[in-house]
């Protein structure tokens, strides 16, 4: 199923259940005197964050959180098939505590839902935390796995996504807070009583800059330097420019144009007679990547689109001094080496978003109408004419690009 399809479902169908399951939780409640009051003490904890790679990255410190509470072992981690692999790069659970879902189509994801609830209760997970910011199914999937805490959004009198009344522990969105930083409360809200709406009246705090450090071996580091050099001629002291033009975005209003990715390849191979560029994408991206090398035009450039896994895309960006990227999940990926992270943003906002360490560069228009796609539209924007990306200049890129070599050099 596309992503578009999955909101769709999720808007129509996913009302209809959480509606269902509401009135189940309120009789059910009614028989069984009431819900708990006071913090808990949870014994093992699962997370539901099924999609975005890169939001996962900034949602280590909730993991690591929940370590220090429960223990590595009794950790689990529910994601879309697909996006497993990040979770495996981070390494902070054990590997046979990541659930897999597929969602090719909606009986495929029906099918394993159900194997992951029946699962779930196996294991007597008694603590859900849902993750993603106001959609249906995974706070109907927490409902569903019968865990007896249940943390997540809920809208109260705002005028976001109805999700019914399916948690224990209902935490106010806050629109003001930065994503990794709203992820980790969701963890300190069980030390809250659930009774004293809405969740967390407590200080939030700051992100945690300190970053989760990705280490290749070098066996891993050779083969991607092999993968380089087999597409530019190796050359002594060069620096390695890495452009990540999401050809295939799924949400095409957060690309920079691509014929400004090539005029930024070709100014930077003419200006920096010491730079290779590398164009980086997902499998779905190839042939676009592989035009923008071609468009750029020199023997300088090297595309290993499609030909990566995720793994050696971060042993590349160790190898590398700077990478350019749109908002999307390579951003997040870079934060964990040592690479000059320069992120396009424009109907998102960095303010909640932005990847995190001391390496980031946001670029950032700012435009009145921006951000324009939040938890509150379920990331349906009106927009048809992102002006937001268009307003970014390949100038402004290059300088950041030239400040940032300069910088590692």
């Amino acid at each position: 199923m596309s992503k578009e399809t999955i909101k769709r479902i999720d808007a129509l169908l996913g009302s209809v259940l959480c509606w269902l399951l509401t009135v189940h939780r309120w009789f059910a409640e009614l028989l069984g005197g009431g819900s708990a009051a006071g913090p808990v003490t949870p014994q093992k904890i699962l997370f539901l964050k099924l999609i975005e790679q890169g939001a996962t990255v900034i949602a280590a410190p909730a993991i690591k959180a929940a370590v220090a509470k429960v223990g590595r072992e009794n950790v689990y981690f529910c994601v879309f098939v697909e996006n497993r692999a990040i979770v495996d790069i981070l390494d902070l659970i054990p590997r046979e505590n990541v659930l897999e879902i597929r969602h090719k189509t909606l009986v495929q994801f029906a099918q394993d839902a159900l194997k992951v609830m029946a699962q779930v209760r196996r294991l007597g997970v008694d603590t859900v935390i849902d993750m993603e910011f106001m959609a249906r199914a995974p706070a109907i999937l927490a409902y569903l796995t019968g865990a007896r805490w249940r943390v997540g959004l809920h809208r109260f009198t705002a005028e976001g996504p109805y999700r019914g009344d399916l948690m224990t522990h209902r935490v106010h969105y806050n629109p003001y807070l930065h994503t990794s930083l709203a992820y980790r409360l969701l963890i300190e809200a069980l030390d809250q009583d659930p009774q004293d709406l809405p969740l967390l009246k407590v200080p939030a705090g700051r992100p945690e800059e300190e970053r989760h450090r990705f280490h290749p071996t070098p066996e891993e580091t050779a083969k991607v330097r092999g993968l380089i050099d087999g597409g530019a001629a190796p050359r002594p002291g060069r620096r390695l420019v890495v452009l990540n033009p999401n050809t295939g975005d799924l949400l095409p209003i957060r690309m920079w144009p691509t014929e400004r990715f090539v005029e930024l390849g070709q100014r930077i191979l003419a200006e920096q007679p010491d730079a290779i560029l590398v164009i980086t994408g997902a499998p779905s991206e190839r042939k676009g990547a592989e035009d923008v090398c071609r468009r750029i035009g020199s023997e300088r450039v090297v595309s290993v689109a499609g030909a990566t896994t995720l793994r050696e895309v971060l042993v590349l960006y160790t190898l590398a001094d700077v990478l350019v990227t749109n908002d999307s999940g390579p951003g997040h990926f870079a934060s964990m080496t040592d690479i000059h992270n320069i992120v396009l943003f424009g109907p998102e906002t960095p303010q909640l978003f932005g990847p995190l360490g001391e390496n980031r560069h946001v670029i950032w228009a700012q435009l009145a109408c921006s951000p324009c796609v939040s938890p509150y539209n379920h990331r349906f924007s009106p927009c048809t004419n992102n002006r937001c990306m268009q307003a970014i200049s390949v100038d402004q890129v290059y300088r950041e690009v030239v400040a940032a070599l300069e910088a590692k050099r």
